[in-house]
């Protein structure tokens, strides 16, 4: 324990400074048990993320009971919360199979926080319910990060709350758990705990809630929330990493203008132009400039990289939406459809010399580095067409693998991303082994940016999305969530109708998406975004801790969380 750590707990109540020595679960993304760190270690500061549960105790009334926790708690004193939440501890018995471990836990703290003996909770039925990601934090020094297992369980008891840890108990109905969540009446200056109103929202559900539903119901997969205030609400990383864009993205859309514009023929620029009307985060623009503020030495020239490489991923996707006969893109009309295909294809031309120009103009790239980046983004605009040309030849195959599918968006999605960080790196003068693990980095965040983006594609919008929402399956595209999906042995007779026929009924398609939902394939997709989302996370343990590297951790955790 650090002299800083060691100081948090002057003032706080003896018994609950104890139990902060007590050993939780740590767990990767997935509830994966990756060690034990003290309940401290565990909320202090950045915190770790930490295997929980959260009790919801019902009476034989329907009724649920909820608890306000005591002021002398560390964390989040005062708060209402529902009947009991901890942590399973290292322990025999708690930190085995994951669903039993919570529910021993959970009997252990029932019986410590509501005096709630284990000779009448070992006759309880408890139903895992399903499982919330999220953190909060509450101050400038503690931090909830839990992969949260939630209980549901039926029973009659009397209840004797311990005032260290309680400082009051009701038993509420739906409509008056609805009101607190509101603020309405008395529960205007409440304050609800976090993970209460994620549970009430996610699995109870705002309408109101009916016991008899919920025991016999259970969620799949993990719900992930990413960063949330106190009314659980998403505050990061998307509040933090577009913040930390922000100061950069006017440069950068400067510098992408001024080098469009010098083109003179007027529908030729007036098509290179076309998508970058439709706004956007400009994220390939930034993430050499972000890069090299981690790594080493930022410079203008930066922004001339990240222009360069943005300008050559919009001319990609113009000739992608041609080869697709995709209709839209950011919300506008695809350049193929505001203009023609034979002026988006020169267009696209276009901008590929505009992208390596920009380079060879810029005074603040040194003629040593010049060269090789000149190499990195040939090659990544050499690997995005081998992987574009791999999607397309998918199309009529039976059988695509799922190494076949990682391979070709390694290429035709990752690639740029991996180039993104390498060249950044370099131009920051950063040294060879980090240049490659920045490269490393940036080719699990592009894996892990595809395999959301195909989950978004199936679960969006099409006004959130800019783009036909389900496109992919209508288009026959061998996603992984579409892999998995023919390779798991289940009837799908609406995901069978509806793949690539090209047009399909709004009906069929949403219940397809139900039958990718319940056969596991959308989860199956999300865990594996989840991997490569921890070997991202991995490549910036290596780095030395400072702000612009908490940037980049911000920026791999938004993939998690973003909705386009």
């Amino acid at each position: 324990m650090t002299h800083d750590r060691a100081s948090s707990l002057k003032g706080q109540n003896d018994t609950q400074s104890e139990m902060m020595g007590e050993k939780c679960l740590v767990v990767d993304e997935q509830d994966n048990v990756m060690g034990s760190l003290s309940k401290l270690d565990c909320h202090y500061m950045r915190g770790h993320r930490h295997r929980a549960f959260s009790v919801l105790l019902f009476d034989s009334k329907g009724r649920l009971l909820v608890q306000r926790r005591s002021s002398e708690k560390i964390t989040f004193p005062g708060v209402w919360g529902n009947t009991c939440c901890s942590h399973p501890l290292d322990i025999e018995g708690e930190n085995g199979d994951a669903k039993s471990g919570v529910i021993i836990a959970a009997k252990r703290k029932l019986e410590h926080e509501l005096g709630i003996p284990l000779s009448t909770t070992e006759s309880w039925n408890f139903h895992h319910i399903g499982i919330l990601e999220y953190s909060c934090r509450w101050d400038s020094e503690w931090i909830e990060r839990e992969l949260d297992h939630v209980l549901i369980v039926e029973g009659d008891a009397d209840i004797f709350p311990n005032e260290n840890e309680i400082s009051s108990v009701r038993w509420m109905d739906g409509d008056s758990i609805g009101r607190m969540m509101d603020g309405k009446g008395e529960w205007s200056e409440a304050i609800v705990a976090p993970w209460f109103r994620l549970i009430w929202n996610h699995f109870m559900g705002p309408e109101g809630f009916d016991v008899r539903n919920l025991v016999n119901t259970t969620f799949d997969g993990i719900e992930f929330c990413g960063e949330v205030d106190m009314d659980g609400r998403s505050v990061g990383p998307v509040h933090d990493i577009l913040d930390a864009m922000a100061p950069h993205r006017e440069i950068v859309e400067h510098e992408i203008m001024t080098s469009l514009s010098q083109t003179t023929q007027e529908s030729l620029r007036g098509a290179m132009i076309h998508l970058f009307k439709g706004g956007g985060k400009r994220l390939r623009a930034i993430l050499p400039r972000l890069v090299g503020e981690a790594v080493g030495d930022a410079n203008y020239g930066h922004y001339s990289l990240g222009a360069s490489i943005e300008i050559i991923h919009s001319f990609t996707l113009i000739h992608d939406d041609i080869m697709d006969q995709d209709p839209i893109r950011r919300g506008l009309d695809a350049v193929h459809i505001a203009y023609d295909d034979a002026t988006a294809i020169c267009a696209g031309d276009a901008m590929l010399a505009v992208g390596f120009e920009i380079l060879g103009n810029s005074n603040d790239i040194p003629a040593e580095n010049l060269r090789l980046l000149i190499i990195y983004i040939g090659e990544m605009v050499r690997r995005v067409a081998e992987g574009q040309q791999d999607d397309m030849e998918f199309e009529s195959k039976d059988l695509v693998t799922e190494d076949e599918y990682i391979a070709m968006i390694a290429g035709k999605t990752s690639a740029m991303f991996e180039t993104c960080a390498r060249t950044g790196a370099i131009l920051a003068n950063a040294d060879q082994g980090t240049v490659e693990n920045m490269a490393q980095w940036g080719m699990n965040l592009g894996l892990c940016f595809q395999l959301m983006d195909d989950l978004i594609d199936i679960t969006g919008d099409t006004g959130t999305l800019g783009k036909p929402s389900g496109s992919d399956i209508v288009q026959g595209k061998k996603t992984l969530v579409a892999i998995h999906a023919m390779s798991c042995n289940q009837d799908l007779p609406h995901f069978n109708k509806v793949f690539g026929r090209g047009d399909c009924d709004d009906g069929d398609l949403s219940k397809a998406v139900e039958e990718l939902r319940e056969s596991g394939s959308i989860d199956y997709a999300k865990g594996r975004a989840m991997e490569h989302h921890a070997l991202a996370h991995r490549c910036l343990d290596e780095l030395e801790e400072s702000e612009a590297v908490d940037v980049l951790r911000n920026l791999t955790d938004y993939q998690l969380v973003r909705t386009n």
